[in-house]
């Protein structure tokens, strides 16, 4: 129950969402909108506004639609001509200008971009969060597949250019190089030095299974270990470390002598010092300062600093990741449908209505932010899916619009109406799919 539950909950409100981008330049348009109904099938509730749309609840929670008055429409049915008046009739969906038809279908998955910004936004600023550190677990001197030594606890900054700040982006940076052979471009910082160096890595067929592919670092040639940056996030009020001149950012590269490498250690080493005072070393703007802090002692004994990895984003720091992170992720699934249609990548990864019930059943249990994180990835893979040049989605839509453009007037209804089948089989195909990757994977 509380699977289904959350599914109709995640679906109504993705498609909310993206028809009502839709409905909402439809409007800005003149074009009368007939109905918006959520849902498929028989209408189950529906009620008119006073532009005499009529907003329906249907019955198969499996999508919704807008349906807007169109010349196609009313040559279909002529008799309909009569339910409009004169204004509404001079408003046809084709008689608007190129660029507003293509709002119209534009608009649908943009609504679904801005819906997974507005998630990530809420998300990333309510929670505190650490940074990440990927640090080299071991040492490798060059040879056939690594251009040159890359050294213990180097970290992990970029891979092919793309910076790696959390496991988010290391994952989707390694399996954008499934089913390659040749050379992955590997940024490091030194641990010793911070200096940027770069490490060309062979692989010969990387991530080519499945099995591969739900793990990837597992099966990278570089070992590495998460952990958490040695950067100060936060200061306690009045504590030890502020008191003595620490500020927020700091990154800690040494105590009592000890190098650090993350923030672990820097727990580890302070809980097991005895003296009445830590010297502290840190990298402050590439400027190295050193503080000597007596710290407060618990009662269990332990020396206290007050100082966190933990901090939390401002509001515009959060807004600004989540733009770039629903832009990565947009870009990322494109290219992974891609590399599933080269069969560089699993196509059994591809998830149909009963796997997002499951995935929205498990989320919804999890908590309410785990919640939205999925509905937030959804939105993103549900926009992108619909821009895809396919006759029947938006995207298509746009590529008709795009020829129409070029050729100075409408494809023939023949052409148009063999490219919308076309589409719809396309579309029927993947769904029948996805659903067959579900029922294998629910009984396996």
């Amino acid at each position: 129950m509380i699977t289904l539950i959350a599914f109709i909950i995640l679906l109504g409100v993705l498609v909310v969402i993206h028809e009502g981008g839709h409905f909402f330049v439809l409007r800005m348009c003149k074009v009368h909108v007939d109905r918006f109904s959520v849902g498929m099938g028989p209408v189950i509730y529906k009620k008119k506004d006073k532009k005499g749309t009529e907003f329906a609840l249907s019955a198969l929670p499996l999508g919704g639609y807008v349906s807007y008055l169109s010349k196609k429409a009313l040559d279909a049915e002529p008799e309909m001509r009569k339910q409009f008046t004169d204004e509404q009739l001079d408003n046809l969906f084709e008689t608007k200008p190129r660029w507003q038809r293509a709002a119209v279908m534009f608009a649908g998955p943009l609504a679904n971009f801005i819906l997974a910004v507005i998630i990530f936004t809420f998300i990333f600023s309510s929670q505190q969060t650490v940074k990440p550190i990927f640090l080299v677990k071991t040492e490798y001197t060059a040879n056939s597949s690594i251009s040159g030594d890359i050294n213990k606890d180097d970290a992990l900054v970029s891979i092919n250019g793309e910076k790696i700040t959390n496991p988010t982006d290391l994952r989707l940076a390694l399996l954008a190089n499934a089913g390659l052979t040749g050379e992955i471009n590997v940024g490091f910082k030194d641990f010793r030095t911070s200096e940027i160096f770069y490490r060309d890595i062979s692989v010969v067929n990387f991530l080519s299974s499945s099995e591969q592919q739900q793990e990837p670092e597992r099966f990278f040639p570089i070992d590495f270990s998460s952990n958490i940056s040695p950067e100060i996030g936060s200061l306690t009020r009045q504590g030890p470390a502020l008191l003595a001149g620490l500020e927020v950012g700091d990154k800690i590269i040494e105590i009592n002598g000890k190098s650090i490498s993350n923030f672990e250690q820097v727990s580890e080493i302070i809980s097991s010092e005895s003296n009445t005072s830590i010297n502290l070393v840190i990298q402050r703007d590439n400027q190295i300062k050193s503080f000597l802090i007596s710290p407060e002692i618990s009662e269990g004994g332990t020396p206290i600093l007050g100082i966190s990895a933990a901090y939390k984003r401002t509001l515009f720091d959060a807004f600004a990741k989540s733009v770039k992170d629903t832009y990565n992720l947009s870009i990322k699934t494109l290219l992974f449908i891609g590399k599933m249609i080269t069969g560089n990548m699993g196509a059994e990864n591809l998830s149909g209505p009963v796997g997002i019930a499951k995935m929205s059943g498990e989320a919804f249990s999890a908590g309410f932010l785990p919640f939205l994180y999925l509905m937030a990835i959804l939105s993103i893979s549900l926009g992108v899916l619909n821009l895809l040049p396919i006759p029947v989605l938006d995207g298509g839509q746009l590529t008709m619009l795009a020829i129409e453009a070029i050729r100075g007037e409408p494809l023939p209804a023949r052409v148009e109406n063999f490219a919308y089948t076309l589409g719809a089989l396309m579309v029927g195909f993947l769904l029948v799919f996805a659903v067959t990757n579900d029922i294998f994977r629910w009984i396996g």
